[in-house]
């Protein structure tokens, strides 16, 4: 039948009269959302209005049919707000920045769903071996809020302890658990009694508990447990994303330090390098110690110095160079220059009282590269001072040697044979107490005589007790200046007094083979004749004297030369105080011009005259003859310069 299976099959058409209807009222219920008390409202109209007993019943059954509609609609309604708000948190977990802000949404979906009064979460501690409060929603009570859990105590401690949510209607008639004194408190301050707690679990860990509560006895239906553990599971998930994050971000924050670290000593290293180039470059091309102060102050972008070690912080450079390394002297840094237990100086960087490690290495290395470099400039001047005395010594001894080699050598050492020059012998006029002092003195003047000669592109060599100088002559130079410069420079070197002769100018030298030699003993003449004439630590040519030169080397005897010679008329004028010793000189200056010599004298001619006259009586007639009168003359100088008094004549 096609009525088969409706629900007034069978029955009779008064029957079906009386049902048609009956559903119509409670469809309208349906349709407006009327709470379940609203239904009884037809049945109960109905009943009053007498109706039959058949309407009565069909309204009844349209009455348990609508609410097992109604409360299927409902159950549909909350699952899809279950689904929603899991739906919403699965949305904010997946843009989470804020794990604090993610947890409060939590706690707050799961109280608004469960429709309890207090919803919280707390997390494990592993560090204290206990639970703690984490985000409460709708508690009231202080105490509540700051509860800690050991592991077991409280309904919390529980689940965190056992993995399994656990649900209590009324918490202290619940003796499934641990009470203690502070959770109860805390319980009761906030009014509790029925609880439900769900585990939030990562792997096998619980890492904390997700709760709802209410104020009154309360049984929580399996639907709403597992709606909380849904809740609990997003905690976690959040909580396990967060971490995740830190850690992502604690990496990034220490990978990003890593990196400035790396790049900080990537360009201290550069730094290092480039100061590595850069002093490997100024060895290679003879820089000097200056170089090396300026290239490092560009590097460390401070200003670096070089210093002679009498003028370092003694104490600062003593430890620099006990220790080895750099050391901090207030805002400075000193580095020793060294070369074993011989201190050289120091590399001082100004105002730098921060220095990185590498930095103090790389001016540790520069103070290492100035020692080298001062070394192996002493060195190389030692070895061209010898070659230069070499050279110097072949030019005065050797007479058969090469000329093409000897220029061919001057060349090498920047010396030009071809110009103009003068040698100059040079000797030391402070007395020594021993052998071994006037040794160590010699080398000093040696050591001096051969800078100079480097700095003024000639040569220099030791011999006959001093040392022998081949200078060229500046345009405009005279062999007496450069005689007299070179004294005062090598006595300020020596720290003693230094009597140099010089010889008249001389070039080109290899125009003769004895032209060095011939030059250098009019030098030693010269110089002896300084030293004769008393005139020690002074220097002079030999073109200052005119013959005087000639005449005074070794051991000649310059007070019986004039004794012999002019000795007469110095005793007649010291005697009689007369002035035949100045007539004499100005006669010869005058071109022995009777005429001319009274007016220079300032006398009658008859006056000149009459002294020339005692003048010829006491030398002798013939004592104007060219032979004895360049030896008058000769007497008359070295009276004059030296001031050498003959002893009186003896009496006729």
């Amino acid at each position: 039948s096609p009525d088969a299976g409706r629900p007034d099959a069978g029955r009779s058409d008064a029957g079906r009269s009386a049902a048609d209807g009956a559903e119509a009222p409670f469809l309208e219920l349906l349709a407006r959302g009327a709470p379940a008390e609203a239904y009884e409202q037809p049945v109960l109209l109905a009943r009053a209005e007498g109706r039959p007993a058949e309407r009565i019943a069909a309204l009844e059954r349209a009455k348990l049919l609508a609410l097992r509609v109604r409360s299927e609609m409902e159950g549909r309604r909350r699952r899809e707000a279950e689904l929603s708000a899991l739906f919403e948190t699965a949305h904010d977990l997946a843009g989470l920045r804020d794990l604090d802000a993610v947890l409060r949404a939590i706690v707050q979906r799961a109280r608004s769903l469960l429709g309890t009064d207090v919803a919280y979460l707390s997390l494990n501690d592993p560090e204290r071996g206990d639970t703690y409060m984490r985000v409460t929603e709708g508690s009231v009570a202080a105490r509540f809020q700051q509860l800690r859990l050991g592991m077991g105590e409280g309904l919390g401690g529980l689940v965190a302890q056992t993995a399994r949510p656990y649900v209590t209607d009324d918490y202290f008639r619940d003796d499934r658990f641990q009470h203690t004194h502070s959770i109860d408190t805390g319980v009761r301050d906030e009014g509790l009694v029925a609880i439900v707690g769900v585990p939030l679990t990562l792997g096998d860990h619980v890492i904390g508990v997700l709760f709802a509560a209410d104020r009154r006895t309360r049984v929580f239906e399996r639907e709403q447990i597992a709606l909380l553990g849904s809740f609990a599971a997003l905690a976690a998930a959040a909580i396990d994303t967060a971490n995740l994050l830190a850690e992502t971000r604690a990496a990034l924050s220490g990978l990003e330090r890593a990196n400035e670290i790396i790049q900080d000593r990537s360009a201290v290293i550069e730094r290092a390098s480039d100061v590595h180039d850069r002093l490997a470059e100024l060895v290679l091309r003879g820089g000097g110690v200056h170089d090396v102060a300026a290239a490092v102050s560009e590097v460390l972008d401070g200003t670096v110095e070089f210093t002679e070690a009498p003028a370092a912080p003694a104490r600062a450079l003593e430890s620099s160079r006990a220790e080895g390394h750099a050391v901090r002297h207030g805002d400075d840094w000193i580095a020793a220059v060294a070369a074993g237990d011989e201190l050289l100086g120091a590399l001082v960087l100004r105002g730098h009282p921060g220095l990185d490690p590498v930095d103090q290495r790389t001016l540790e290395r520069a103070a290492m590269v100035t020692s080298l470099l001062l070394l192996a400039r002493r060195s190389a001047a030692e070895a061209e001072q010898r070659v230069r005395g070499e050279l110097l010594d072949d030019l005065l001894d050797a007479r058969d040697r090469d000329p093409r080699l000897l220029r061919d050598r001057a060349t090498r050492l920047r010396a030009d044979l071809d110009a103009t020059h003068a040698v100059l012998a040079a000797r030391l006029e402070g007395g020594t107490a021993g052998a071994d002092q006037e040794a160590d003195a010699r080398r000093r003047l040696w050591a001096a005589a051969s800078h100079l000669a480097a700095t003024r592109h000639g040569l220099a060599a030791a011999r006959d007790g001093g040392t022998v100088l081949l200078l060229p002559l500046a345009p405009g130079d005279t062999a007496t200046e450069l005689a007299c410069r070179t004294a005062r420079e090598l006595g300020t070197a020596v720290h003693e007094p230094v009597t140099v002769g010089a010889s008249a100018p001389v070039g080109p030298l290899l125009a003769r083979p004895d032209t060095v030699a011939s030059a250098y003993a009019e030098a030693r003449r010269c110089l002896d004749t300084l030293r004769l004439l008393g005139r020690a630590g002074d220097g002079s040519a030999a073109e200052d004297f005119g013959f005087l030169g000639l005449l005074l080397a070794g051991e000649r005897d310059i007070a019986g030369f004039v004794d012999r010679t002019i000795g007469r008329v110095v005793a007649y004028d010291e005697r009689r105080g007369t002035e035949l010793l100045r007539t004499l000189d100005a006669y010869f200056a005058c071109g022995m011009s009777p005429a001319r010599t009274k007016d220079d004298l300032h006398v009658h001619v008859n006056t000149v005259a009459q002294r020339l006259d005692r003048v010829g009586r006491l030398l002798g007639d013939d004592w104007q003859s060219p032979q004895r009168a360049l030896e008058i003359q000769l007497a008359l100088r070295l009276h004059r310069l030296s001031g050498v008094t003959p002893p009186p004549p003896a009496q006729a």
